[in-house]
């Protein structure tokens, strides 16, 4: 009998742990849809600030919760859109001067999380070594910081399934001559979307408080409302918070190309609201 009752515990823990661990998030019923409403209203440059606000009582009426990922989603959407909004751009050098003299808000222990670009032939093209040259600089700047470099195994003919963030880590090592044990490596993500679901179990494996999102200046804002809202969704979900402190980017495109792409943050968390939030 005894022995029954210590393997029924047994069982009744490892449920525990398994769905603790693998716990997913997502609205409360009835809030997906004003969700999608609320994005779309913010796409729309024309949209009068009350109408938002209005959709903000209501999914806050339905759930507290998911009243405050909305109110941080709407926050950090004012600040990026706005024109006075500062982006930090690598100009060649080996430091990061210009983020340095922007004086981040860096606090405890801080992460460059680096996005990935597709490859070609399982070879990185020159904007994702681009984005690494960046980021190579942020490390020197910032010695204290850890690099997380992210996504999958893309791109045509790429038989050995070279991935973004393995090809990264190794050009940061190889290239750069940046220290392996400060880079972390997230394979999975075939999508933004799924870089900023992904990188936050790293950063809370890492104990990681600020955040920098690197990656090519068109491809920032877009990202950035993907991860300001990946963080709003985990602090909620789990307690764990942790704060977008910068940005810094590889000049790829025109500066307008930054600030037109950043709809597209909003058309991915739409679809990204739609299902359940994975949050481990």
């Amino acid at each position: 009998m005894k022995t029954i009752k210590k393997l029924s515990a047994l069982i009744a823990a490892l449920i525990l742990l398994f769905t603790t661990a693998h716990a997913d998030w997502q609205p409360a019923e009835g809030n997906g849809p004003l969700f999608a409403q609320l994005f779309s209203l913010l796409e729309d440059d024309e949209t009068d600030g009350s109408a938002v606000e209005g959709i903000l009582q209501e999914i806050c009426r339905q759930n507290e919760g998911d009243g405050e990922i909305a109110r941080a989603i709407v926050d950090h959407w004012n600040a990026v859109t706005d024109p006075a909004y500062r982006m930090y751009l690598y100009r060649g050098g080996e430091t990061a001067g210009e983020l340095e003299d922007s004086g981040p808000e860096f606090s405890g222990k801080h992460a460059f999380v680096v996005l990935g670009y597709a490859l070609s032939d399982g070879e990185m093209q020159e904007e994702l070594i681009g984005r690494c040259d960046a980021a190579a600089a942020a490390a020197r700047s910032f010695p204290d910081a850890v690099l997380i470099t992210t996504g999958g195994a893309t791109g045509p003919n790429n038989p050995y399934e070279y991935t973004e963030a393995g090809m990264m880590k190794d050009y940061l090592v190889q290239k750069h001559g940046i220290d392996a044990g400060r880079i972390f490596t997230e394979t999975e993500a075939m999508t933004t979307a799924e870089n900023a679901v992904n990188a936050f179990r790293i950063m809370r494996e890492q104990g990681i408080e600020t955040f920098t999102v690197v990656t090519s200046n068109y491809h920032q804002l877009w990202a950035q409302v993907l991860f300001n809202a990946m963080a709003a969704v985990w602090e909620k979900d789990t307690g764990y918070r942790v704060r977008m402190a910068g940005n810094y980017s590889y000049p790829a495109r025109a500066a307008e190309a930054a600030r037109g792409s950043v709809r597209k943050g909003l058309r991915q968390l739409t679809s990204l609201f739609m299902k359940p939030v994975r949050t481990e």
